[in-house]
């Protein structure tokens, strides 16, 4: 059985890797690297971060 890690809520000290605003989507590569992006970068990104599997996480209070 596969064990499920699970990642701690985003907060206002995690900040988007693109430019530094606070972070609203976690992306978990397979390789097991992370990106965070603000909401602006999220939806720039998020199709491509799709179409290679990345295990997304949205802050729950916005809509991407």
């Amino acid at each position: 059985m596969p064990e499920t890690l699970t990642r701690p809520e985003l907060t206002a000290a995690d900040r988007c890797d693109r430019c530094g605003a606070a972070a609203k989507l976690r992306a978990v590569l397979q390789s097991g690297g992370e990106l965070l992006f603000c909401g602006h970068h999220a939806r720039e990104f998020k199709a491509g971060l799709s179409e290679v599997d990345a295990d997304l996480q949205e802050d729950e209070q916005i809509e991407l």
